[in-house]
């Protein structure tokens, strides 16, 4: 297992100042974590993990292992296993070849042979049996396993895996992260997960750093980050979620909130920094409820989807797009309000 540390880690392409594609980047993976990536298209995960994996020199910054610098070690030797998109399974080659591949230019751990190395791998993937099959007799989610199979049987000290789910339906996919997950936590290995699915991310993640414009907007665990969002782009991006910009009024009698407006109505809010003029906060749709009586607005129903347990409403107020979670919902106004502890803020100026 390996703690993996990132140190003002840079990349830019062209010449001249180039195009940054990571901004001094500082990132610690612990010992045996199953960490996370998120972002949108374009924000830097990827090159970070290919920064990780050797395939991509950093123009500054260092990336360690351990505390031992990576900068001029090559991808071959720095013991990383890595899952792509794309599952990239030799197709000439059985599923049992493809697994024990990487074993070519390095001994099975423990002293097992190639052969209880395959077994032993094909067991932990679910894929008893059928080592003797070619990878086109596979379904995408069979095939993906293969791929996370070869890329443990070096025992690696490090496991990356970018987007390996992507091309799979959405069941699969829930089936597949489970798998992951177990299998991750059976081995015990470091692992760095990219994705661009806020809900994969909160769902298998010790922690997760959620990237922007090559940078890092906040690293925590998923319940931190999804209720404790650090930047208004965390807020925005993880999950949906209902954002506000208002000015700050006066404090409440108690001393433990403040008035806050926002388009000349008035919310009294927990948790605003003392003396700050502006605020921006952000409530989750589930927080806005029917049967709360503080903090009202009444939301002009746009659409609503119907999603099982509880009904999703999108509507407006004063033009502000809204979002609701609801157990039911067919009027075309709703009035609902929040608990002040329940609004969070982002920003203070």
């Amino acid at each position: 297992m390996t703690e993996l540390r990132l140190e003002g880690v840079s990349k830019r392409y062209g010449s001249g100042e180039g195009t940054a594609a990571l901004r001094d980047v500082d990132l610690t993976v612990r010992d045996g974590e199953l960490f996370t990536l998120v972002g949108p298209s374009g924000c830097g995960k990827t090159t970070t993990l290919r920064t990780i994996a050797g395939f991509e020199e950093p123009t500054a910054g260092t990336v360690s292992f351990d505390g031992e610098p990576m900068t001029a070690v090559p991808p071959e030797e720095r013991d990383v296993g890595v899952v792509f998109q794309s599952y990239g399974l030799f197709p000439h080659m059985t599923v049992a070849e493809n697994v024990g591949y990487g074993l070519r230019f390095r001994d099975p751990p423990n002293g097992t042979s190639v052969d209880e190395r395959i077994a032993e791998l094909l067991e932990l993937v679910d894929l008893e049996g059928m080592g003797d099959r070619d990878p086109d007799q596979l379904s995408g989610g069979q095939q993906q396993r293969v791929a996370l199979a070869r890329a443990l049987a070096p025992a690696p000290d490090l496991l990356l895996l970018d987007e390996p789910m992507s091309a799979l339906d959405a069941r699969l996919r829930e089936s597949l992260r489970r798998q992951l997950t177990r299998i991750q936590s059976t081995l015990g290995l470091t692992t760095v997960y990219v994705t661009h699915d806020q809900d994969e991310a909160l769902a298998i993640s010790d922690r997760l750093a959620v990237m922007n414009d090559g940078q890092i907007e906040q690293v925590a665990t998923p319940r931190e980050l999804y209720h404790e969002p650090a930047t208004r782009f965390v807020a925005e991006f993880v999950g949906d979620n209902n954002v506000f910009d208002g000015t700050v009024r006066t404090r409440v009698e108690d001393g433990a909130r403040y008035r806050v407006d926002v388009d000349g109505t008035t919310f009294e809010l927990a948790g605003v920094p003392a003396g700050v003029d502006r605020v921006s906060f952000c409530v989750r749709p589930a927080a806005l409820s029917r049967t709360v009586e503080r903090n009202e607005i009444s939301v002009a129903v746009e659409t609503s989807e119907f999603r099982g347990e509880s009904v999703h409403v999108y509507g407006r107020w004063q033009e502000r797009p809204i979002v609701l979670r609801l157990e039911d919902a067919s009027e075309d106004e709703l009035t609902v309000g929040f608990e002040p502890e329940d609004a969070h803020i982002v920003d203070a100026w």
